[in-house]
Order: structure tokens, then sequence, then C-alpha cells
């Protein structure tokens, strides 16, 4: 055999080090977008059938499919226009002050497109019933494969890319259709979660409330395997930090009161729930609260029979007002409580999350 030289075995050298970047790369992204939860129940067909015969929403409401920058907005653009989905309900908003209707902003996990998000979540139908307009945006599979919103990118935390373009895709559609900018809340679920605190951190003025289910603590990732290393484990000196940072920045024009709902299964193990400790902590100061404050705390229950499932809510006050909820589900996993099992990352079992947000943001206006 010929003796090889050393420009080629230091070419094969470095053709072994690509592939083994490329494989830690794709365990990586395989880690951040988790698997599916279990249904509570045996699924009946298999889960790519289901999710591709899922019902749409039946909500009397219009159902309005848009993207921002709109394809005729003047001058370019550096990044690929942002997908989303608009419900408007059916009936004419609260004639009263004529402002139109609150609007809540919906952000989709991993794995998961806006349309999945509405039907699991039933959003739509409970919009309806109680008066608001829901915006669901989209990540592209061009901007990440597995659709995760950049919670991570610390460009993305201080208020650039992803974050900018969603607040400007909320100031639009609030210009187009008859929304209250008094009334505008953000919320999502894991990834989605993680971008609605980031939005509503560096937009405060446009954002009155936010909902929080199965997130990590803000703020205290930056790039991929800390993300990973955030979601198992928590980072409370680095959240800490990130708060800090937050409220040095706002120092010459004090934030507003933030109110935020936290929703979290204590069986999670994608994003385990010493973080929602953790997010709880941060939203006691950025509400200018002691995260020694003790909560009011009840104990409660929801579903029947095999599917019931104990709650607690822990409720911190300012004042008389409820500033921050922290709600713990008993056996939930990575999955949005009370939503349809047939889609993936949706629980039946335990409280309808969709319309504990609601009830929560509507006694919130900015």
């Amino acid at each position: 055999m010929a003796k090889l030289t050393p420009g080629v075995r230091l070419l094969r050298t470095l053709v072994r080090s690509a592939r083994s970047q490329q494989k830690s790369g794709a365990r990586l992204i395989a880690a951040l977008a988790p698997k599916p939860a279990k249904a509570s129940k045996p699924a009946r067909k298999p889960a790519r059938e289901q999710q591709a015969s899922a019902p749409r929403p039946r909500a009397p409401g219009k159902w309005l499919a848009g993207q921002y920058p709109p394809p005729l907005a003047l001058g370019p653009t550096l990044a690929p226009a942002l997908p989303y989905w608009l419900y408007l309900p059916a009936r004419a908003p609260d004639a009263a002050g004529g402002r139109g209707w609150p609007l809540v902003v919906m952000l989709h996990g991993c794995q998961q497109s806006a349309t999945q998000f509405a039907d699991g979540s039933r959003m739509n139908q409970l919009a309806e019933e109680q008066g608001y307009a829901v915006l669901y945006p989209q990540q592209g599979a061009h901007a990440q494969a597995q659709r995760c919103w950049r919670w991570y990118d610390r460009a993305v935390q201080e208020g650039g890319g992803e974050a900018a373009t969603l607040a400007a895709l909320v100031d639009d559609v609030c210009t187009r259709y008859r929304l209250d900018r008094g009334r505008v809340y953000a919320c999502g679920l894991s990834a989605g979660a993680a971008m609605a605190a980031v939005l509503a951190l560096n937009y405060p003025e446009r954002i009155a409330a936010v909902g929080l289910h199965s997130g990590p603590v803000f703020g205290a990732a930056h790039g991929g395997v800390a993300a990973l290393q955030v979601m198992r484990h928590g980072a409370a000196a680095q959240g800490d930090a990130a708060i800090a940072a937050v409220l040095a920045r706002a120092a010459d024009r004090p934030l507003p009161p933030m109110p935020a709902l936290l929703i979290h299964g204590d069986d999670d193990q994608v994003v385990r729930p010493v973080n929602q400790q953790q997010l709880a902590r941060q939203w006691l100061q950025l509400n200018g609260l002691s995260p020694e404050q003790a909560p009011r705390v009840a104990l409660k229950a929801a579903g029947r029979g095999a599917r019931r499932r104990t709650y607690a809510l822990h409720d911190y006050l300012r004042g008389r007002k409820v500033v921050l909820r922290v709600v713990r589900i008993a056996g939930l996993g990575h999955a949005w409580s009370g939503g349809d099992p047939a889609l993936k990352f949706n629980a039946e079992a335990g409280p309808d999350a969709s319309r504990m947000l609601l009830d929560f943001f509507g006694r919130h206006r900015r």
C-alpha cells in the first residue's frame, strides 16, 4: 500500500472533522425540537394521518392569511416574509370606547405550524365567545429547520431580528384592523413562550400582559447548546443577570407593569419545571415585587374520572391586583393543557389553558 503524503492525511482529517461536526449539529437540533407528548388516550390513527385530517376550528369569524412585510411593501427587505394567520370574531367588538377587539398574539412551539397551534389550543372558539382577535405568526423553516423561534439568540433577546419583526407585525395588524392597542397580549408554548417573553420585555409599550406555557427562563442562554442546557436545568444566576440588564436598560424610562400567567406541567421532561420557578422570580422583579414574597395559594382539579388532574394556583398581588399567576399542573408533560390530543403537543386532561389565558388577560390593559 502506498504511503500517504502529509497533505493527503491532513485532508482526510479535515473531512472526518467536518462529518463529526455535521452529526453533532443534527443531534443538537433534534434535542432542541422535542418529541411530541403522549396523547391522553391511545390514538386511533397514525400521528401523521391524524395531523393531516384534523378538522379546522368551528368558529364563525374570519380566518385570514397574510405575510409581513406585505407582498407590495415598498423598499428592500433583508429577511424573508413572515407568514401569519389572523382570526377576527364574527360579532362586532365591544362598543365601549370604540377601541376595537383586544388582540392575543399566539406563538407556536418547535415542530408546530401556526394553524396546528390554532387547532390544538382551540383558541379561536374561545376568542369568538369572549370577543378577542387572535394573531398566529409562523416561524419559517428557512429560518430554523424545526420552526423554533430563536429565543436563544442574543440579538433577538435584545429586541432585534425576529423580535423586531413580530413587533412590526403587531403594529401592522393593529393599523389594518379594528384592534385595541391598549389590550394586546403575547403568549406561546415552549419556544413560543420564550419568544413571547422576549417580545414583551423589549416592546413593553405594545404588550399589556403575557402568558408563558412550558417556557424556559428568560435571557439565560446565548446559543443552541446553552438553550438545551437551560431547558434541562434552568439557570438561576444567568436569569437574575438577564433581568438586571433589562431593568438597567430601562433606567431612563421605567418599565410599565408586565402581568404574567405562567403555566407548566410538573412532569415536563423537555423544559423542566425549574424553569417556571426561575421565570416566577424574574417576573416578580419585573413587577417591582420581592422574589421572597409569599403567594396566595389555591388547589383545584380539572377533568373527570381518570382524566382528573390537580393543579396549584400561586397568585402574587400588587395591592389588590394579581400581577403574577403561577399554575403547576400535576402529571402534565410538555403539552398545551386542555388542548386537542389528536394533535401533537396537546393534552386533553387538565385545566383549559386557553380559557385561563383569556380570563387573565381580561383583567389587564396597557
